[in-house]
C-alpha cells in the first residue's frame, strides 16, 4: 500500500499499537463522564487491562529486537524458514565468506549481502571492523537490524531504494533462494547494479553454466557447507582472484 502525501506508511505493529493507545484512552473517557463524585481521572479495570496488555506486548517486541542485536553466536531466535528456501551456512562457512568478503574490500569498503544473512551475521561479529555493509533480505524479521537490512523480492530485481546506487558496493556476496535459472538472471540484475566488479555467488553446483551466463563467474575449490545436510551440493563462484582457491 503506498504510502500517504508527505509522509511514510506506518507498520502494522505501530498502527496496532496506536489502535490500542486510542482504545484506553476512550475507556478512560467512558469512566470519566460516568463519574460523577469526584473530578480525579482513574482509569476503569477495562482500561488497565488493556493498557497493561498493550505494555506487555510493546516490551515483548523490544526484546525480541535486543536479543536479535546482541546474540552473536548465531542468528539468534530467527531460525530458518524452508518455505523460503532459507538454509544458514555453519559456522566455519559463514567465518570464511566474511574474511574473503573483508580481503576483497579492503579498509573502507562497502559489501552488500543479497539473500545472505549467514555472512552478513557473521560479518557484525566483527569488533572494531572497517567496512560497512548492508542485508539485502526478503525475510522481514531481519529488519531487527534497522537501516542495515533493506527489502528485496528476486522478482523485483532494480526495486532498491534511492540510497542504493549503482555500482556503489566493492563487493556483493549472493545466494539466490532457488536453484532456477530465473532466480539466478534476475539476482545477478541487482548484483551488476549494486558492484563495482566484484562478485562472489553461492548457489548448486548444478548452476554452474548459468553462473558463468549471468555473471562471468568461475567455480572455486571451497564447497561451502550448511547447518543440515543438504541434497543439492552448493559452490562458490567468484570472477576475481580470490582466497577462496587455497581454502578446502
Amino acid at each position: 500500500m503506498a504510502a500517504g502525501a508527505g509522509g511514510k506508511e506506518r507498520s502494522p505493529e505501530r498502527r496496532d499499537g496506536e489502535a490500542r493507545q486510542l482504545s484506553v484512552l476512550c475507556l478512560w473517557g467512558e469512566k470519566k463522564m460516568s463519574d460523577s463524585d469526584d473530578d480525579v481521572p482513574q482509569l476503569s479495570s477495562e482500561a488497565l487491562s488493556a493498557l497493561q496488555e498493550f505494555y506487555i506486548e510493546q516490551q515483548q517486541r523490544e526484546d525480541f529486537k535486543a536479543t536479535e542485536r546482541s546474540d552473536n553466536n548465531s542468528l539468534g531466535s530467527i531460525e530458518e524458514n524452508w518455505q523460503l528456501s532459507q538454509f544458514w551456512y555453519d559456522a566455519e562457512t559463514a567465518l570464511h565468506l566474511a574474511n574473503e568478503a573483508a580481503r576483497a574490500v579492503g579498509s573502507g569498503g562497502r559489501i552488500a549481502c543479497v539473500s545472505a544473512p549467514s555472512v552478513y551475521r557473521k560479518l557484525k561479529e566483527w569488533d572494531n571492523k572497517d567496512f560497512s555493509t548492508c542485508l539485502l533480505e526478503y525475510d522481514q524479521r531481519f529488519s531487527v537490524y534497522g537501516a542495515e537490512y533493506v527489502f528485496y523480492d528476486y522478482n523485483n530485481p532494480l526495486n532498491l531504494p534511492a540510497n542504493l546506487t549503482a555500482h556503489s558496493f566493492d563487493i556483493v556476496i549472493a545466494d539466490p533462494p532457488y536453484l532456477s535459472e530465473e532466480c539466478l538472471r534476475k539476482t545477478a540484475e541487482t548484483i551488476k547494479y549494486l558492484t563495482k566488479g566484484k562478485v562472489l555467488l553461492c548457489t548448486g553446483a548444478v548452476m554452474e553454466e548459468y553462473a558463468a551466463k549471468h555473471l562471468g563467474v568461475k567455480m572455486s575449490k571451497f564447497i561451502p557447507k550448511h547447518t543440515r545436510n543438504l541434497a543439492n551440493e552448493f559452490r562458490c563462484y567468484v570472477n576475481y582472484d580470490s582466497g577462496l582457491d587455497s581454502v578446502s
